[in-house]
């Protein structure tokens, strides 16, 4: 089984780029050295998931990459993704667990230190930490801000990613906080050159974390 490369994960925005065809993008994205990238369309029939998300895998799968299905663990099986990424309401990490089997990856959002400790002890493989900054996926949760991402990163072993309105503008605040994956949506599928603007955020995380 492969190492679990969480640094550049790029998250679906197909409402950011209504005019551009989600494959296409997440292609772009994967060819700018994505090492994951997680299909998350809220307005999806899970017909739709399918489809989309077995031509997805199979582009991650050409590049190397991981391919997650955001809260769907039905889709996820349905295809053969590499996991599911879960929200605090959605199906229990345990019951995924149940279901995707020991192999595929579980990752869980968290949104506290307390919720970050409760599920480091769970059968998941990551975490995500945020939202860091405002941003408009997440339009009515309040910012965690970095000082979250210093504890988390102190006092928990658990791979973790943060997410949250992070671009190029912010990266190295991010960096500093001893966090060494990040999760983006508008930085990348929202830029003009998807694949340059992937590239980019990939060097930095990779000049940082050297």
């Amino acid at each position: 089984m492969k190492t679990l490369d969480l640094s550049l994960y790029v998250i679906s925005g197909q409402c950011f780029t209504p005019e551009r065809e989600l494959l296409k993008v997440m292609e772009e994205a994967l060819a700018g050295g994505a090492t994951v990238i997680q299909l998350r369309e809220k307005n999806m029939t899970v017909r739709e998931l399918v489809e989309v998300g077995a031509k997805l895998q199979k582009l991650a799968r050409q590049h190397g990459a991981t391919f997650i299905i955001n809260d769907h663990v039905d889709v996820a099986l349905a295809i053969d993704a590499d996991g599911v990424h879960l929200g605090q309401d959605d199906l229990s990490v345990s019951e995924a667990r149940t279901l995707l089997g020991p192999k595929k990856i579980i990752g869980l959002s968290t949104h506290s230190l307390e919720q970050a400790l409760v599920a480091s002890s769970l059968p998941l493989d990551y975490l995500g930490v945020g939202p860091v900054f405002t941003t408009p996926t997440k339009p009515d949760m309040r910012p965690v801000g970095l000082e979250l991402l210093t504890e988390v990163s102190r006092q928990l072993t658990v791979p973790f990613v943060a997410i949250g309105g992070i671009d190029e503008t912010n990266l190295e605040q991010v960096l500093a906080t001893g966090a060494r994956n990040v999760a983006v949506i508008r930085a990348v599928v929202a830029a003009a050159d998807v694949t340059g603007a992937a590239r980019r955020l990939r060097a930095r995380i990779a000049a940082q974390t050297a």
